[in-house]
């Protein structure tokens, strides 16, 4: 992913005003980022744990989504899960589903938000390349894809998703 600046980053998002990507928290130390190692630039909100954002090159340009986890199940209804971007399995609290409301829907439309497994911190670029660890009690299975095939298959899970919340 190319490096992108603040105001290229809040411009980038399809699914909420721009008074609303204007105040979103972006992370700290843009310019320290790992830029060439990242699909997407992911973070959650550290003032609203509930929160996430994620932009990724798509068709060529920065597209931003602004994403809400969804309600848990029950306690203890999960032992694990796999992020369904890049397949690395986490313990149950290592992945989140999270919801992004469609671009272009008004909020009381029906089938207005994709969801999609993703880890919890959004660091699917990172897990698939190997340079973090899967959450305790996770783990990042073997496979015999290359690292280059991985990254492949997380992009495109990663494109499907981002159709899916640019799609009317």
């Amino acid at each position: 992913m190319r490096a992108l600046t603040e105001p290229a980053i809040r411009a980038s998002f399809v699914n909420c005003t721009k008074g609303e990507a204007g105040r979103l928290a972006l992370p700290r130390g843009l310019a320290e980022l790992p830029w060439e190692e990242l699909d997407f630039l992911g973070w959650r909100d550290p003032g609203a744990p509930d929160r996430g954002y994620l932009v990724a090159e798509h068709e060529g340009r920065p597209v931003g989504v602004a994403l809400r986890r969804a309600q848990r199940a029950g306690a203890g209804a999960r032992q694990g899960a796999m992020c369904s971007i890049c397949r690395t399995v986490h313990a149950a609290s290592g992945v989140a589903l999270l919801t992004a409301r469609k671009a272009g829907r008004a909020s009381g439309d029906e089938y207005a938000s994709a969801g999609e497994y993703f880890c919890g911190d959004l660091a699917c670029s990172l897990y698939v390349r190997g340079r973090r660890r899967a959450s305790a009690g996770g783990v990042r299975m073997r496979e015999s894809l290359s690292t280059e095939e991985k990254v492949a298959r997380a992009r495109g899970n990663l494109a499907a998703f981002l159709e899916r919340v640019l799609r009317p």
